[in-house]
């Protein structure tokens, strides 16, 4: 029992304060982790003020005027499957080609601009569609004062048709049944139609090839019959309907 008046050790805690932990003993479990949470806390910290430090650029445009943000799609169906990234000059390069499905990774401009290339007139020139379309863009806005994309969107979704027609063969008989389309080929059919409508148009037109396009998609977003798109739409699904 030692005395009541031996010292007391160096660095041995008073009756009246408790015992600090010793730094060559390992941290517990809960101060480790309070540690890490402290840590992380201040990284993020630092990682939100450099963010914030950082000045954020311009908006990407298509075609340095139409912001892409801005555009919506209101067929649940085509949202999917319909690309809005934002990109300045819609061309890949032929970047998703012969790939499955790949489609759909590709800007709804640059697909409206490849298949106008389908026809004779513009077979391999990539740049005189580009700069027709930029026209027909042009067009539009000055004439509805809104987003052309928006418009192309539009036009999209009201020439989509949502049945068609195939064949099915019983014994020696081919028998027409009407069938669903599927959403990837919806916006094929749609924009194939808006292409060869634009295209049929000029056709020993005096009209230049960016007014047939404007006013092709102008018609078709407004869900005219006059749009050859719209109205090769509602014959698909008058033959369907036939067929059922």
């Amino acid at each position: 029992m030692p005395m009541a008046d031996e010292p007391t050790p160096p660095g041995a805690p008073t009756p009246d304060e408790p015992a600090s932990p010793r730094p060559d003993l390992p941290m517990e479990p809960d101060d480790a982790l309070t540690a890490a949470a402290a840590e992380a806390s201040a990284e993020s910290q630092a990682e939100q003020a450099t963010r914030e430090a950082v000045p954020t650029g311009p908006p990407m445009l298509m075609f340095g005027r139409w912001d892409l943000g801005e555009v919506t799609v209101n067929d649940a169906g085509l949202k999917r499957y319909i690309n809005l990234q934002p990109v300045y000059l819609p061309h890949t390069g032929a970047r998703h080609a012969n790939r499955p499905f790949a489609k759909s990774h590709v800007n709804i401009v640059e697909r409206f601009i490849n298949l106008l290339m389908r026809s004779e007139d513009y077979t391999g020139k990539k740049s005189k569609a580009y700069i027709a379309v930029r026209d027909a863009f042009e067009e539009l806005h000055t004439k509805t004062k809104k987003n052309p994309v928006q418009l192309l969107v539009q036009a999209v979704e009201n020439a989509a048709p949502r049945e068609e027609v195939t064949r099915l063969r019983y014994g020696g008989i081919s028998v027409p049944k009407a069938v669903d389309v599927s959403p990837a080929r919806r916006l094929d059919v749609a924009l194939r139609n808006l292409a060869t409508g634009a295209s049929s148009a000029s056709f020993k037109s005096p009209r230049p090839i960016h007014e047939c396009i404007a006013t092709e998609i102008l018609r078709a977003s407004k869900g005219e019959m006059e749009s050859y798109a719209v109205a090769k739409k509602e014959e698909l699904e008058r033959v369907a309907k036939s067929a059922r």
